[in-house]
């Protein structure tokens, strides 16, 4: 299973960006997708993950300014993030899980500035 992130850059505060993560095989084959982050020196942490049922959860952080949908024909996941804010700045990883293991996309930085 291959995972491509993309679609970070570096935004204002308030702005908003949208990530994208291409599968190489069906996103509904999986039982969870989903994005994490990771700021240097602190750990990886969910963002928000969907189920193979499509059942969406999200950290705190990214309740009601984020968004994770999925496009099941194009076998991508996306992550809409609006009002961006400083602490939203890291790389943001795609992950997949299936019976046979779990997967991560290379990373897309997000920056943010003030």
């Amino acid at each position: 299973v291959q995972l491509q992130a993309s679609g970070g850059g570096l935004v204002q505060a308030g702005g908003s960006l949208r990530l994208s993560c291409a599968a190489s095989e069906s996103t509904f084959r999986f039982n969870n997708m989903g994005w994490y982050r990771r700021v240097p020196g602190k750990e990886r942490e969910m963002v928000a993950v969907i189920s193979q049922l499509g059942r969406t959860n999200y950290a705190d952080a990214a309740k009601d300014r984020f968004t994770l949908s999925r496009d099941i024909s194009k076998n991508i996941i996306y992550l809409r993030m609006n009002n961006l804010k400083p602490d939203d700045s890291a790389v943001y990883y795609c992950n997949a899980q299936n019976q046979r293991g779990e997967y991560w996309g290379q990373g897309t930085l997000v920056t943010v500035s003030s």
